[in-house]
């Protein structure tokens, strides 16, 4: 790929998140600079199931200048400090992975080394004790602001959240054009992509093309046979069970993904209902059985029918091909786990704002991109494989395959690391922190067996005294808060006249 001509006029195909979060961003930021273009067809549906988020989209509504409250409003959202993961080690057994911040580090030692040495002698609590989210998120309590900081994410109404952003993409400037795309054009001499051709009639022309039409992956790979990477024989779940139902309870700050024996299941509670979702690898449970499974677990009524979603768990060879870049579920997909999909879009798109080829495609534009976008993709891969390898669901052949699995050398020297000094790590271009590793290490049962001995200098007592201490406040911290559920009817109550 030489130079591309310079870009002036932008073409999203396809709308939905993936889609108008690119519209809104690129609006907002580069909008007096470039042409503005979305094709979207309200007779295609998108997944949109993708309820659930972590703490960056946070920053990326800033980025975008957006109210919280009228988002909370527009979307049904509500508020998330982490993830309950149940029956992932054995049926009965229960850990948390939160969003904040867990004990005090130091310079010389993470947390869980002195927690791990307080343990050993006798004056540790367990570790959830230590964190303000986990703890909060298990009482019910949120509320944002004051005195208590919170880290947090929010779950929402996926449909609502992509209307929301096109209202907001529409008001700065966003072209949209209604109609499925019936051709992809290519420029004759360069291979390009030159234009789109509707079925109406249309003829959409443009300098750079995003591709945001899901699983398809209509420009990147029917078009220009961009080429797809499995990843199934690392991450063997391949469906999704999709329904809604009537909340059943006040909401949870939590989202709930409930381990069973052919993968797991969700529960995202939002203001006004709750999503749910059973996951599962068709080789060890039919369609059937998991509708059936499903059916028999929700807890309120349901408001939609079921529907099955197929994916496969792999990534685009190049997420970003001549004039082409694929973002959401067109440039690949690891499966929904940990809630990463949403911020794959808000990350891409801001990677693509700050490598835009003003001047025109270049392979070492492209490249970049591609090697950022792959090198945090597979450390959401590892991390997401993680849950899956260790577990103790001895006896059932999907977990069992699970625990067999030859996984990547990358997490496999991540893992042999933890087990043998209980240290962690979060690299500069990886998503997840230090935290989140030891949570979910610990929390799947891998015990270290050494670890930095800072805490045996500090002494048993003042240790002890210490953790005591750090649980004590955020206990009190906890209690000062106000129901999740209270606090959220308090944000979404319509303003008086």
């Amino acid at each position: 790929m030489g130079q591309g001509k310079p870009v002036r006029k932008v073409v999203i195909a396809g709308g939905g998140t993936a889609g108008w979060t690119v519209a809104a961003a690129l609006a907002k930021n580069l909008g007096p600079l470039i042409e503005l273009v979305l094709v979207e067809s309200d007779a295609i549906g998108t997944v949109g199931v993708g309820e659930s988020t972590i703490p960056t989209a946070r920053r990326f509504h800033e980025l975008l200048g957006l109210d919280e409250v009228q988002f909370l409003r527009a979307t049904g959202a509500s508020f998330k400090l982490g993830i309950s993961f149940e029956n992932w080690t054995r049926e009965g057994e229960r850990y948390f992975h939160s969003f904040g911040v867990t004990g005090r580090s130091t310079w010389m030692a993470d947390f869980q080394h002195m927690w791990l040495e307080a343990r050993a002698q006798g004056v540790a609590g367990p570790l959830g004790e230590y964190s303000l989210e986990t703890q909060a998120a298990l009482a019910g309590k949120f509320r944002t602001g004051g005195n208590v900081p919170l880290n947090y994410a929010y779950h929402l109404d996926a449909t609502a959240y992509g209307l929301f952003l096109r209202d907001f993409a529409e008001k700065l400037g966003v072209t949209r054009h209604e109609g499925r795309i019936a051709q992809v054009r290519r420029d004759g001499e360069s291979g390009d992509i030159a234009a789109l051709a509707l079925e109406n009639g249309t003829v959409i022309e443009g300098d750079l093309f995003i591709d945001c039409t899901g699983f398809r992956g209509l420009l990147i790979e029917e078009t220009l046979e961009t080429g797809f990477e499995d990843w199934t024989h690392w991450l063997s779940t391949d469906r999704a069970l999709a329904v809604q139902t009537a909340a059943a309870g006040p909401a949870r700050p939590y989202t709930r993904a409930i381990a069973h024996d052919a993968g797991w299941q969700w529960q995202i509670p939002l203001q006004h209902r709750v999503g749910n979702g059973l996951v599962y690898a068709s080789a060890h449970l039919s369609d059937d059985a998991a509708l059936g499974r499903l059916k028999g677990r929700l807890e309120g009524e349901m408001l939609t029918e079921p529907r099955v979603i197929r994916f496969r768990t792999g990534t685009r060879a190049k997420a970003w091909n001549r004039n082409c870049i694929a973002i959401g579920l067109s440039s690949g997909f690891v499966e929904p786990l940990e809630s990463t999909s949403i911020h794959l879009i808000m990350i891409a798109v801001t990677r693509l704002m700050q490598l835009f080829p003003f001047d025109g495609a270049t392979e070492a534009l492209a490249d970049r991109f591609n090697q950022l976008s792959r090198t945090e993709l597979e450390g959401i891969r590892d991390f997401i494989i993680l849950h899956y390898h260790l577990n103790a669901r001895e006896g059932e052949p999907f977990w069992d395959g699970c625990r067999a699995l030859d996984i990547p050398q990358s997490l496999a020297n991540r893992i042999a690391l933890f087990r043998e000094s209980a240290t962690a790590f979060q690299a500069s271009d990886e998503l997840f922190r230090v935290d989140s590793w030891v949570q979910v290490m610990l929390g799947q049962g891998l015990v270290p067996q050494a670890h930095h001995r800072l805490g045996q200098m500090i002494g048993r007592e003042r240790l002890g005294r210490s953790l005591a201490e750090l649980a004590q406040g955020i206990g009190q911290a906890v209690a000062g808060l106000p129901s999740h559920q209270a606090f959220l009817d308090h944000l979404a109550a319509p303003v008086a006249a």
